[in-house]
């Protein structure tokens, strides 16, 4: 037992040390994000609201995700998880905002954007980066491995 901190913990403290907020706009996870940063006590002094925004409506409603990059793109994009990020910051005036958007699968796939395609946006000051991934496994499998990548860029861009 080395007594380190796991990932969350490390956002959490980052958070703390930075005195700023973040935020999740989540789609194929559901809202998992959020939940492992609750489980750090002491995550409201950093974390006051979250955003599922599984439907399109709901990301234009919610995060301010434009109808026409969801007409012109799709959902599952780059430009929609930018757009998430960058919208679920400016919702929650945060300094930081994880995004995700993607196919977890088991149907809903296709040759262009098969099961496990996810976009992760992450807007940290303004300053936005987007992943593409590609992960493998059931449902469960793949949402949890698109939180713990969203996590791991969210530190990523915190330090």
């Amino acid at each position: 037992m080395t007594g380190e901190k796991n990932i969350e913990e490390k956002i959490v403290a980052r958070l703390k040390e930075k005195g700023w907020q973040v935020t999740c706009a989540e789609s194929c996870t559901g809202g998992m994000i959020a939940s492992t940063l609750v489980n750090v006590a002491g995550v409201s002094d950093v974390f006051m609201e979250s955003y599922v925004t599984y439907a399109n409506d709901s990301k234009h409603k919610l995060v301010g995700v434009s109808k026409e990059a969801l007409a012109a793109f799709g959902a599952v994009s780059w430009q929609v998880a930018e757009q998430m990020a960058k919208g679920a910051a400016k919702a929650a005036s945060a300094q930081a905002a994880i995004a995700v958007t993607g196919i977890a699968g088991p149907d809903g796939g296709t040759p262009k954007k098969p099961v496990g395609l996810v976009y992760i946006g992450c807007c940290v000051e303004g300053k936005t980066v987007v992943t593409e991934n590609h992960f493998q496994g059931s449902r469960m499998e793949i949402r949890r491995k698109t939180t713990q990548a969203a996590l791991t860029l969210l530190y990523q861009c915190l330090v």
